[in-house]
């Protein structure tokens, strides 16, 4: 199966969600109830079982978690030092920058992208899963970067700012019972482990959906918004340049350093190769930080994948 049809079957429910929310069929917001239950439940569901019915040394893929943690980290920096050096004093922009730069959709966007592409392969929720932990971490440290710049009235220490965000992240939360159940061997009962299955199901579709929903409101805004010049399409061309294309290099050749191959040097560059997630938006818009353009890029650079992602699967199969 070429990454094309799993692509039309992505962005087709991710359509469907944008012709819903346009037509408002559904109530307005019925976007922010499905990526709740996604984020909440779902996802958590599908990591906790997918993670838990693997042996613990299939999860541990520590030259997958060493190559794409360095990459990601590479890209955050490059970034981040770019972004000083045109705005020295802009601390917070340059975060969210970065962030942007390097946050892919690894949860909403990859995981079914990679269910489809790889069925009946557990190492793609394997690879989907520390993916999105790493993604977190990187969030977290971007939290703690705004934090740093903007509010001198915290009252927690950055360290203690980093293990809060983690540790009340839903997927981390899911993903850690999961491979704690794997880790000690714990056989859960078939009931249950249906039960689980079934919800974590659910994800792919409602994700999705939700998304395209997400973006129509996107769309509508970016419509309303007059701030549009030169320099916002140079920042959002040279973001989406690093997320799309230079990140995904990066990994390719780290993961191929630390002698990953096969299936999970092609999800991780598949993965390393989505658009940004919402999530980085919502981190702009909490602290009034480049909301705009985090919002304008990551409808561009949802777009853009829909080109990009086929010719970067195209290599790395080659390549791989």
């Amino acid at each position: 199966m070429t990454i094309l049809t799993p692509l039309f079957a992505v962005f087709g429910i991710m359509l469907l969600g944008t012709l819903v929310q346009k037509l408002k069929i559904l109530p307005v917001d019925t976007d922010q109830v499905l990526n709740q239950y996604v984020y909440y439940i779902a996802f958590p569901a599908i990591m906790l079982i997918a993670l838990a019915q693997q042996p613990i040394d299939e999860i541990l893929q520590w030259g997958f978690i060493a190559g794409y943690s360095t990459a990601m980290i590479t890209t955050y920096l490059i970034c981040l030092g770019l972004s000083l050096l045109v705005d020295p004093q802009q601390h917070a922009i340059a975060a969210i920058r970065a962030l942007n730069a390097t946050f892919g959709n690894t949860a909403f966007i990859g995981i079914p992208l990679l269910i489809i592409l790889f069925p009946q392969q557990q190492s793609a929720l394997i690879a989907a899963a520390i993916a999105s932990l790493l993604s977190v971490l990187m969030f977290a440290v971007a939290l703690v970067s705004m934090e740093l710049a903007i509010n001198t009235q915290r009252q927690h220490h950055a360290f203690v700012i980093i293990t809060m965000a983690i540790g009340k992240n839903p997927i981390v939360i899911g993903s850690l019972i999961g491979v704690g159940i794997s880790a000690l061997e714990i056989k859960l009962p078939p009931g249950l482990a249906l039960m689980i299955q079934q919800i974590g199901n659910t994800s792919s579709p409602c994700a999705l959906f939700a998304i395209g929903m997400v973006l129509a409101k996107a769309m509508r805004y970016q419509k309303d918004s007059k701030v549009f010049s030169l320099k916002s399409v140079i920042e959002l061309s040279l973001i989406n340049l690093f997320k799309l294309v230079i990140q995904p290099l990066l990994i390719y050749f780290m993961l191929k350093s630390f002698a990953v191959t096969g299936d999970y040097l092609i999800m991780g560059v598949i993965l390393s190769a989505l658009p940004t997630a919402a999530s980085a938006y919502l981190l702009a818009q909490r602290y009034n930080t480049q909301a705009s353009s985090s919002a304008q890029g990551i409808l561009f650079g949802t777009i853009v994948t829909f080109f990009s992602l086929p010719i970067l699967e195209s290599l790395v199969r080659t390549h791989s």
